[in-house]
């Protein structure tokens, strides 16, 4: 049974908002937060499996620190979506701007439109999928995790990467330091497939490249002299 609260934050403030959604639930399954007008902080840190749909622009750090909760932006989002992300999904309708998923550790985030610079940076186990394009320097030192993009992107793409993945269908500007392609295995066609299931994206895998590390910084090289 659906019970569902509904809260306009032009009439109640934010901080009310956020209390309620961490501390007085309750039976309640489904949250709506109506003209959000770009307010920070919406929904951040939540801790039960929870729906909550927000029906507008969210400013910084939507939906950070998530965890179980399933959170909705029916429009674009500021820089940190999903921030710091432990489980359950977050989905921003349209565009995140800077940073979306950084240091995410589990869950998924799905970004229907495109993203700012460096998404996924510092990825921790999180899967991201991106319906258009990613910035430069996306997934800068991602240690673990996955990053599938379905347009184009930026410079750098995978700068310092560590064991996480990326696939792009696009174009890639330019790869970063120890990024290279590798072929794409019938466990990546796998992978990709779930995912843009997840996302509901209806893209074939086969149109994807993979992207993972040479792992030549894994280890201090004093011959490199510092270029690599």
């Amino acid at each position: 049974m659906t019970v569902l609260a509904s809260f306009d934050l032009s009439r109640t403030p934010l901080r009310d908002v956020n209390r309620f959604l961490h501390r007085e639930l309750g039976d309640t399954t489904h949250v709506r937060i109506e003209r959000p007008d770009g307010a920070h902080s919406i929904a951040v840190g939540l801790d039960a499996p929870v729906r909550v749909d927000v029906d507008g622009h969210a400013g910084y750090y939507a939906a950070g620190m998530n965890k179980h909760a399933t959170v909705v932006v029916h429009g674009n989002a500021g820089p940190g979506v999903a921030e710091n992300m432990m489980s359950g999904t977050v989905r921003v309708k349209g565009f995140a701007s800077v940073s979306a998923g950084a240091s995410a550790r589990g869950g998924l985030l799905v970004v229907e439109g495109d993203c700012g610079l460096r998404c996924g940076i510092s990825l921790k186990g999180a899967d991201i999928v991106v319906g258009g394009s990613v910035g430069s320097f996306s997934m800068f030192m991602a240690q673990a995790g996955r990053l599938v993009v379905c347009g184009d992107a930026g410079d750098a793409l995978g700068d310092s990467l560590y064991e996480a993945v990326i696939y792009v269908r696009g174009e890639v500007k330019s790869l970063g330091a120890d990024a290279r392609f590798e072929d794409m295995t019938d466990a990546d066609l796998t992978a990709v497939a779930g995912l843009l299931a997840q996302a509901g994206l209806r893209h074939d895998p086969r149109e994807f490249r993979r992207i993972a590390s040479a792992r030549s910084l894994y280890h201090w090289n004093v011959d490199a002299n510092q270029e690599y």
